[in-house]
């Protein structure tokens, strides 16, 4: 190393948010911060800010600090932030500048929450990522929500009788307001894959621990166990069931809430993880093993549901003696997740709708943002 990259000072950004319903979006924003310096310290804020500026969130204020904390680009996690960022709060965590998407977030009072780091000249942004938002995985969740409230009441599914008029326009703009909310709109590509993934190999004598599940919603619990497994060796890859293999187990209906793509990317952005099998086969195969030179297949205290051939799905790494199963130790589940929405479902109705309105006046914000900065050049 030369002198001159010694003596370079260390540049830390800040980033800042709810981050509800963590999700590859946020840790792309993660990925795109941490690349325009040396350190990334990030933000979340509690319970008592964000229901009072957003609404309530879904996930309280303590999983979602793990969730950020489990994002590989995240170098350090500050819990409870100020929703407004000023300078002090750069100023005090010794950050140079704050990175943010490239939409505006606005505060109670309807004004930019970047308004004063922007003033400042200590502001950048990064690319949003497109199709994905907390807003929209709600509305999926809210789909589920409903349709299970109207089975357990003996009344139809309000996607039986969709107006087709309507769910067209909700393709074509995934932010309109429609009763069909299980629409992915992310478009995945190889690139967005590439960034994600590490690139890593294991390397000679590694222990390789084999993992694998639908994933979906990428939780706290789902941390806690990558974590643990990752501890029974050296390199951990996760095998991620396609779409309809997860349809098979749970049964059909609206699952899975996200799509093989959007999941694989949930997990590639966890810092226990080091490889992921796309589209994993729900029986963990001789040639499976020996592909990917397993040394331990791991499974959690999930039930587990035989294969279409009525076999059990582990048989082979049970005869061959490498399946072992853990406890997370975490009870949270998708399931747990969506029985906190089909308690509270009105307040999560409402708090979308409080969200879309302000979602237009904060693109309005952004529209004269831009307008000015025009004028002024």
């Amino acid at each position: 190393m030369t002198e001159s990259k010694r003596e370079r000072k260390e540049i830390r950004v800040w980033c800042d948010g709810c981050y509800d319903l963590c999700h590859f979006g946020h840790a792309n924003s993660f990925r795109q911060a941490k690349a325009m310096g040396d350190y990334l310290v990030v933000g979340v804020h509690s319970d008592t800010a964000v229901t009072s500026n957003k609404g309530p969130p879904v996930m309280t204020d303590k999983e979602r600090y793990k969730m950020v904390r489990a994002v590989k680009w995240v170098d350090e996690v500050i819990e409870d932030a100020p929703y407004v960022t000023k300078l002090d709060t750069l100023d005090t965590n010794q950050c140079d500048f704050c990175v943010h998407g490239d939409d505006i977030t606005s505060d109670s009072s309807g004004l930019d929450a970047y308004r004063h780091v922007k003033a400042a000249g200590r502001y950048k942004e990064c690319k949003r990522t497109a199709g994905i938002s907390t807003t929209d995985l709600v509305n999926r969740l809210l789909s589920i929500a409903r349709t299970s409230e109207e089975s357990r009441s003996g009344k139809e599914s309000p996607f039986d009788e969709i107006d087709s008029k309507e769910l067209n326009q909700y393709i074509q703009n995934p932010r309109a307001s429609c009763a069909w909310t299980g629409v992915s709109h992310f478009l995945p590509t190889s690139q967005k894959i590439i960034q994600f993934a590490s690139g890593a190999e294991p390397k000679k004598g590694d222990k390789i621990v084999y993992v694998d599940g639908s994933f979906d919603l990428f939780h706290c619990g789902h941390i806690d166990f990558l974590e643990n497994a990752k501890k029974l060796g050296d390199f951990l890859i996760v095998g991620i069931y396609p779409d309809q293999v997860i349809q098979y187990y749970k049964g059909g209906g609206n699952w899975p809430i996200m799509t093989l793509h959007e999941r694989v990317l949930s997990v590639l952005a966890c810092r226990y993880v080091d490889e992921v099998v796309i589209g994993a086969p729900y029986r963990v195969t001789r040639e499976l093993i020996s592909h990917f030179k397993i040394d331990v297949v791991v499974h959690g205290k999930t039930p587990i549901i035989l294969d279409e051939d009525g076999r059990h799905p582990y048989e082979v790494p049970i005869e061959m003696g490498i399946r072992k199963q853990i406890d997370s130790g975490n009870k949270t589940t998708t399931g747990t997740i969506i029985d906190r929405l089909i308690q509270h479902r009105l307040k999560y109705e409402e708090r979308n709708k409080r969200k879309a309105e302000k979602t237009e006046r904060e693109t309005s914000l952004k529209e004269a943002e831009l307008t000015n900065q025009g004028t002024s050049v």
